[in-house]
């Protein structure tokens, strides 16, 4: 009798180390929903951590996709997605960002936009090469290149950049190995947004090398200082470039989960045949949703932002006023603010200020080395939130002031 099945009639707890993959087995929990959980179902906490719009689904969106249930329109769609999304998207794009892509074989719809990160960095890795990612970065994207056998490797940003991506420090990073390059701006935890000069030095780096590049998009709608630029607008990047976005974060649609990619035809079609067999195709009432929105809610897609503006200003006042530095973001809605001058870790600055003044942030740490000695605080909550949170952290830092600690 094998160990495994042993341990299936004993209910022994090694089931976990003899069928979990070793790799999975070396990946942590996501750190972000783990404060997440620690602030859910206490509501005493006002939780700055998790990355989700306030703000309720625009309501001829949802009232679109009501119509669409009377009709009965619970059917899959085409793997692609619907045609009619995909036309959309085109337009918008074209016409928000100057990207050109064909709604036939350049756009592919997905579950959220995770799953198109997960598609393309499952479709153009194998065990072995080696991806690059700007540190801090998103957390997921380390897990799943590791998951696929890439070799891991950072490409470090300074707060005193704005924590761009810098041709210097990319060009320091590419070895001979490096196939990838996943990049997100604007950026999650930094809230740093890249200009065409910015891309320009970056981009030639790219191509010298012959890497591809995932670029993740999906906070592309929510910058405050000037309108996004994608990589994939420079000269020579579009065919090495996957685009991914989607509707989450600035139509306040987290939980209808649409997202796309956008690229080369050979590229989406490595993509689609993976999603064909995996997820086979978007939620229905998602691509109603997301249509719908494209075609009316744009409007309400730009309200939304200048609240997003408002409450950026709030937060990072406070945080400099509570004696924590912070730049001012440019994009996305999270303020990445250091606490070096507490001299804690940044988990265990987390961890106490959740504990003595239930305030949950994210401990820079999980967004990789680049991350230890900050905090992502998200203003996608609402004022009244903000106002109150701000006030625990500035009580938080003038008691441990007089414990002597900061």
């Amino acid at each position: 009798m094998r160990k495994g099945q042993s341990a299936l009639l004993n209910g022994s707890s090694s089931l976990y180390e003899e069928f979990v993959t070793p790799r999975l087995r070396d990946i942590p929990p996501s750190g972000i929903r783990a404060f997440f959980d620690m602030a859910a179902g206490n509501n005493n906490i006002i939780s700055l951590g998790v990355g989700e719009p306030d703000f309720a689904t625009p309501e001829q969106v949802r009232a679109a996709c009501i119509r669409a249930l009377d009709r009965g329109e619970t059917m899959y769609t085409p793997n692609s997605g619907m045609p009619e999304l995909r036309e959309e998207i085109s337009g918008y794009l074209r016409t928000g960002f100057g990207l050109s892509y064909e709604p036939a074989d350049e756009i592919l719809v997905t579950v959220g936009s995770s799953e198109a990160v997960d598609l393309a960095l499952r479709a153009f890795i194998a065990p072995g090469d080696e991806i690059l990612i700007p540190s801090p970065g998103y957390v997921a994207y380390a897990p799943i290149a590791y998951l696929n056998g890439a070799t891991l490797a950072t490409v470090e940003t300074r707060v005193e950049e704005g924590f761009k991506l810098t041709a210097e420090a990319l060009r320091q990073a590419v070895t001979p190995r490096t196939k990838l390059l996943m990049v997100n701006f604007p950026s999650n935890p930094t809230g740093a947004v890249m200009t065409y000069e910015d891309w320009l030095p970056v981009a030639e780096v790219v191509k010298e090398h012959g890497l591809i590049v995932i670029s993740d998009e999906i906070y592309a709608e929510l910058t405050y200082g000037g309108r996004h630029v994608s990589i994939a607008s420079l000269p020579g990047m579009k065919e090495r470039t996957v685009v991914i976005s989607g509707f989450s974060k600035a139509f306040a649609m987290t939980g209808w989960r649409v997202g796309y990619a956008c690229g080369n035809r050979e590229l989406l079609g490595a993509m689609l045949k993976i999603h064909q067999y995996t997820a086979m195709c978007a939620p229905v009432l998602g691509q109603i949703a997301a249509t719908e929105s494209l075609r009316t809610a744009l409007p309400d897609k730009d309200r939304m932002k200048e609240c997003f503006r408002e409450r950026r200003s709030l937060l990072v006042e406070g945080l400099r006023s509570a004696g924590l530095s912070c730049h001012m973001p440019e994009g996305a809605f999270y303020a990445f603010a250091s606490i070096a001058r507490t001299g804690m870790g940044s988990e265990e600055f987390a961890l106490k200020l959740l504990k003595e003044a239930g305030v949950a942030v994210v401990p820079g740490h999980v967004f990789g080395a680049g991350g230890e000695g900050y905090i992502r605080c998200s203003y996608a909550a609402s004022t009244a939130k903000l106002t109150e949170a701000l006030e625990r952290l500035e009580g938080f830092m003038k008691v441990d002031t007089r414990k002597g600690k900061i």
